[in-house]
C-alpha cells in the first residue's frame, strides 16, 4: 500500500500516515512558470494499491487539476489500484440542475475522476448522498458522525440535549445523530431569498433549556448558523453550538461566527484550517485522520467499511 499526498491538505494526509504507520510516498507537485500543473511520482510504484489524498477545497479548481494529474501520474506508473481519498468534494452542492440551462457540476467533476484512472472513491459526507451514483466506480462515502458523537458526549450531558436540523434539507444527517446520542430531535424552518442569504422562520419542536447541537455537512457564508442561534436562543435554548464536517469559511465568515452568539463552531479537518480559523476563539477543529485511516486500512484489506457505522 502506498499513500500519495497532493498540496490541498498536507497535514491531514501526514495524520493518516502516522496512523497507518505507513510514510507518505515520495512525489513532486509544482507548477511551473505559466502555473501549469506537473507531478512526478519518485518512487516505485508498479503493482502497489495507492491512496491519494487530496480535498478538493479552495482553490477547487488548482487542487481538482492537482488530483486528476497524480492520479494519471500513478496510472502511467502501473499502479495495480489507484483510490482517490476526497475528504471535501468540492463542486457537491451543484448536484442538480436548480434552473434552465445550468450544469450538473458534481457529474461533470466525477466523470473526470474517473476517467483520470482512478479506480475508487473514499469520501466524507457527500452534501447529497445521491452523488455516490455519479461516479461508474465503487464509491464510499464516510460519515463523520462517530467522531462528532464521541467529543459531543465527552463535553455535554446527553439528557440535556437537543440535536437541531438548521434546515429541512438535513432532517435525515441530524437525525442520525440524535439517534447516537439518545436526543431529541428539531429543524429550523428558513426561507432563502438568495444563494448565500438565509433568513430564520420558524423552529419545530419545543427547544426551551435545552443546550442545542446544530449539524451539517458545509458552512460557508456562517449566515445561516449564525440566524438559526439566534432563533434558537429567542426561543429559551439554554445554548447553541454547531458540528459541521466541512469548513468552507469563506469570505468574512470567520468573523461573523466569532461575533456571532454561538457558543462554538466545530469543524472537522476535511478542508486545511485556516490561520483565521485556528486563531478563532470560538472554532475548533476535529481529527477525521483515524476514520479515514481505518477506512483506508480496510479497503486495502478488502473489508468491510460500513461495519465503521454500524
Amino acid at each position: 500500500m502506498k499513500i500519495v499526498a497532493g498540496n490541498s491538505n498536507r497535514a491531514l494526509a501526514e495524520e493518516i500516515s502516522k496512523y497507518l504507520d505507513a510514510p507518505l510516498a515520495k512525489c513532486q507537485v509544482r507548477r511551473f512558470a505559466d502555473q501549469e500543473i506537473f507531478v512526478e511520482i519518485q518512487e516505485n510504484v508498479r503493482g502497489e494499491d495507492v491512496f491519494v489524498v487530496q480535498p478538493t477545497s479552495y482553490p477547487a479548481n488548482d487542487h481538482l487539476m492537482e488530483l486528476l494529474i497524480i492520479i494519471d501520474a500513478l496510472r502511467r506508473s502501473s499502479a495495480r489500484r489507484i483510490t482517490a481519498v476526497i475528504p471535501y468534494f468540492g463542486y457537491a452542492r451543484q448536484d442538480r440542475r436548480a434552473s434552465g440551462r445550468t450544469p450538473i457540476s458534481a457529474k461533470l467533476v466525477a466523470n473526470l475522476i474517473t476517467e483520470a484512472g482512478a479506480d475508487r472513491i473514499l469520501t466524507l459526507d457527500l452534501h447529497a448522498g445521491q452523488i455516490q451514483g455519479f461516479f461508474d466506480i465503487p464509491t464510499d462515502n464516510l460519515f463523520a458522525a462517530p467522531v462528532m458523537t464521541r467529543d459531543i458526549k465527552e463535553r455535554y450531558a446527553t439528557d440535556n440535549v437537543m440535536v437541531v436540523s438548521p434546515d429541512v434539507g438535513g432532517v435525515v444527517r441530524a437525525r442520525a445523530l440524535a439517534k447516537r446520542i439518545e436526543a431529541p430531535l428539531s429543524i429550523v424552518d428558513k426561507r432563502r431569498d438568495k444563494p448565500g442569504e438565509s433568513e430564520v422562520m420558524n423552529i419545530i419542536g419545543d427547544v426551551k433549556g435545552y443546550d442545542c447541537i446544530l449539524v451539517d455537512d458545509i458552512v460557508d457564508s456562517g449566515g445561516t448558523l449564525c440566524n438559526a442561534a439566534e432563533a434558537l436562543l429567542s426561543k429559551g435554548a439554554q445554548s447553541v453550538t454547531a458540528y459541521i464536517t466541512h469548513g468552507v469559511l469563506s469570505g468574512g465568515a470567520v468573523a461573523r461566527v466569532t461575533s456571532s452568539k454561538l457558543k462554538e463552531l466545530v469543524i472537522t479537518n476535511s478542508i486545511e484550517p485556516t490561520a483565521a480559523i485556528t486563531a478563532a476563539a470560538n472554532i475548533r477543529a476535529i481529527s477525521i485522520a483515524p476514520l479515514i485511516g481505518e477506512a483506508i486500512n480496510r479497503t486495502a484489506l478488502e473489508k468491510s467499511v460500513s461495519s465503521l457505522f454500524s
